[in-house]
């Protein structure tokens, strides 16, 4: 097997944990169960994954399932006590610790007075003035992208794919920037068909394949919401974006799909510090 051979092997088994993860965070993810999804030695493979990815696995399961809870507090009614046992904690007071000390409030508080409810239009803060909207020329530009269908909130998993495929071949550098891709209104589509890209722009060029693909992002005149806070504040950043800036604001959308850049690493970024650009196609005046 040639050393190229190797680092696609390493890739694959690396690529079915990260899905293992991500379809089975309800379950309890010991570091030997995942070692034989990867199907390596479970002395060894925890410093593969950590070389790969930057992160420990029991970091990875950790972030994913706060990530999924904070949607969870910011977008249901879900009792937080559910939350919590869904996110494998034995306890409430387990959770609360936990959550606190990523997202800077306990879960209830952060339900209540998260990021995300000043999207809401009854904002005391008054709607259009308060947040960074920016009309921008962007120029046309393609990305690397892999395919996600379902949960706008699961698009992680396309990420960690794209992610863990470039750095088995070396093609990690700091020139990448991420964006995702987003092609449905998921008040509009059912969950389950929502479509959307991850991708990474680059100004190297890339020797990619299947299911790796070059995707086109159009130029033009763009709204651009600098958000900043987790990820799970989008879903009412969008609602705030079309239903209050852009009525307000004499434009009109082109036909053609929203994107988000990523600013920085949810890796080493507290979630409270994300930052995020979301990129609305604008008409031409």
């Amino acid at each position: 097997m040639t050393t190229n051979g190797k680092l696609i092997d390493y890739q694959d088994r690396l690529d079915r944990v990260t899905a293992y993860i991500h379809d089975h965070l309800d379950e309890e993810l010991d570091l030997r169960k995942l070692a034989e999804v990867a199907c390596l030695s479970p002395y060894h493979w925890h410093r593969i994954y950590l070389a790969v990815h930057g992160e420990s696995a029991a970091a990875t399961v950790k972030r994913l399932r706060l990530h999924r809870a904070a949607g969870q507090l910011a977008n249901s009614d879900r009792p937080v006590r559910e939350i919590a046992e869904a996110s494998g904690y034995k306890s409430l007071q387990s959770f609360t610790r936990a959550f606190r000390s990523v997202y800077g409030l306990p879960p209830a508080r952060y339900r209540e007075r998260g990021s995300h409810t000043q999207f809401q239009p009854q904002s005391q803060k008054g709607a259009g003035t308060m947040y960074d909207v920016t009309l921008k020329t962007l120029p046309q530009t393609t990305a690397v992208t892999i395919q996600h269908q379902g949960p706008y909130m699961h698009i992680g998993k396309a990420f960690e794919t794209l992610f863990g495929w470039l750095a088995a071949r070396g093609l990690m550098d700091a020139d990448l920037r991420p964006v995702g891709i987003y092609y449905d209104d998921p008040d509009a589509v059912a969950e389950a068909e929502l479509r959307s890209r991850a991708g990474i722009i680059t100004k190297v060029e890339l020797p990619i394949e299947a299911p790796l693909e070059h995707t086109v992002i159009a130029g033009g005149p763009y709204a651009v919401l600098r958000h900043k806070g987790p990820y799970s504040d989008m879903q009412a950043a969008y609602r705030w974006l079309f239903g209050e800036w852009l009525i307000n604001s004499g434009r009109e959308p082109a036909d053609m799909p929203s994107f988000e850049a990523y600013l920085n690493n949810p890796r080493d970024t507290p979630p409270t510090e994300l930052l995020t650009d979301i990129c609305l196609p604008l008409v031409a005046d």
